[in-house]
């Protein structure tokens, strides 16, 4: 198992951008189905590395599902990922989406989420 110096060390290393998949260890409530004790729960998650966020307890935050309206405005899926949950970081694809498509995306996970937007904005491709 990596500890968790280990992985911080690798989160250090990625870019704002990178492809990467992150393996870790989510929570369960009660049993697992697979074994019956266990509390842990693999988990691989694939996504876009916007950042590495927290005061109290640090998260790998992965942009997933990007969704862009106007240049600038974005509604995407994330994950975050608390660092201490975390068992490993690859990086699938360096410079998946450029350092500024990756900022804006990280505002836009700042900002909150804008999935009230879809409700405003006309769909203008529909038929009458």
């Amino acid at each position: 198992m990596v500890s968790v110096a280990k992985v911080k060390q690798q989160v250090l290393s990625l870019n704002p951008g990178d492809l990467i998949r992150v393996e870790w260890s989510d929570a369960s409530i009660g049993r697992s189905l697979t074994s019956g004790t266990e509390v842990d729960i693999p988990v691989k998650s694939w996504g876009v590395y916007v950042g590495f966020l927290g005061e109290k307890r640090k998260h790998i935050i992965l942009a997933q599902n990007c969704f862009r309206y106007t240049d600038g405005l974005y509604d995407v899926d994330y994950t975050s990922i608390p660092l201490s949950w975390a068992v490993e970081v690859a990086v699938l694809s360096k410079s998946e989406v450029s350092r500024e498509v990756a900022d804006l995306l990280l505002k836009s996970f700042l900002a909150g989420r804008c999935r009230t937007i879809k409700k405003r904005m006309v769909n203008h491709a529909h038929v009458d």
